[in-house]
């Protein structure tokens, strides 16, 4: 079907394509993947949307007939990557497609733009309740339920104690999943004084500045001395963090001698109590350099991480977002004219203005 997009939204991962860290990319590319629309068309094969409908639509696309999809692993979709060789050869195996995310992932156009064609569109595109207004209904797109997925997989429950690497968007998402699976404290780190500000205020964690201490030594002294039951990172590839480790990794990563920089994945790792669970929600495009195997190993630490499985929680968080348990509006911190994204991404990029996120509406 044909969407004519209401809004859409800067994320941290349009970075990595912008700063060249991801292959694939060709002259004329659109990028953003998590937007708002209107239905405009649909073709004969869509049953379940018709014209004139507000949806949300999912930024990884889902045929909805795979076996992966079959089984709620949506961003592993067999049948929508229409590049499934560039994966192979990264990977090992295709990865699934998502909107304006490089011909790695599918080539399609994405959401910064006036109309998107959205394929599949009975299983990746959802109505919007009434009550939701288009800002806070954009991040359902994806940094919502990256978030709740993050804290859903790691396996939060009742009583934990959950550290969440990064207060952009997806974090603080991730920390207020982290709290409505019951989670008995959650604590948010990063170095931004406005996403930690933002993150106390909206999302009711406590936070950590790791420019100021020893994250490690702070999360101990904060728990019992044991650590968090559950680590979350929602940093990803372009991570930073203090002392001579952040030289080491940026001068390897701007060399191309790895693709990513894991200090945050790192430090999650160290700071997990034994037994743990440790997650990786932050975008990872290959290879790191000293990745502390032997500490997940002789910790007895479960590590996972996966793209965005939205089809699977994209209707229960808007239902939540309308009963007033989830925020997002505030996420919002700079509205703008599509024209004026390259500002958008400038503010973004360089954390200017207390810039979290910007919402673009074409003219």
């Amino acid at each position: 079907m044909i969407v004519k997009v209401l809004s859409s939204t800067t994320c941290g991962s349009d970075l990595h394509l912008i700063g060249g860290y991801l292959p694939a990319m060709r002259a004329g590319d659109v990028i953003g993947h998590e937007f708002l629309g209107e239905v405009v068309e649909t073709g004969p094969g869509v049953r379940g949307r018709r014209v004139g409908e507000r949806v949300v639509v999912c930024s990884f696309i889902g045929c909805g007939r795979c076996w992966y999809c079959a089984n709620d692993l949506w961003s592993l979709c067999d049948n929508a990557n229409t590049n499934p060789g560039i994966g192979q050869l990264a990977f090992g195996y295709e990865p699934g497609a998502v909107f304006g995310y490089s011909h790695a992932m599918g080539g399609f156009k994405g959401a910064h733009a006036e109309y998107v064609r959205v394929p599949f569109a009975d299983y990746g595109a959802f109505p919007v309740p009434d009550e939701v207004d288009d800002i806070s209904a954009t991040f359902a797109s994806d940094a919502a339920p990256t978030g709740w997925m993050g804290a859903h997989l790691s396996g939060v429950r009742p009583g934990d104690v959950v550290a969440v690497w990064g207060c952009g968007a997806v974090g603080q998402m991730a920390a207020r999943a982290a709290m409505l699976l019951g989670a008995d404290q959650v604590i948010s780190i990063d170095r931004i004084p406005e996403r930690l500000a933002m993150t106390r205020e909206h999302i009711g964690s406590e936070t950590i500045d790791y420019t100021t201490t020893d994250v490690g030594a702070e999360l101990r002294e904060r728990t019992g001395g044991r650590g968090p039951d559950v680590c979350i990172e929602a940093v990803g590839m372009e991570a930073h963090t203090t002392g001579p480790q952040q030289w080491y990794d940026q001068a390897k990563h701007q060399l191309r001698l790895q693709t990513d920089r894991p200090s945050a994945v790192r430090e999650a790792i160290y700071a997990c109590r034994k037994g743990g669970s440790v997650f990786v929600l932050g975008v990872f495009g290959g290879v790191v350099d000293k990745f502390p195997l032997g500490a997940l190993m002789n910790k007895g630490l479960t590590l996972r991480g996966a793209q965005m499985h939205g089809q699977r929680y994209i209707p229960m968080l808007l239902d939540r977002i309308a009963a007033g348990e989830l925020s997002t509006r505030h996420l919002a911190t700079h509205d703008m004219a599509l024209d004026q994204a390259p500002k958008g991404y400038d503010l973004f990029k360089h954390k200017k203005d207390g810039c979290v996120r910007a919402v673009f509406h074409p003219a």
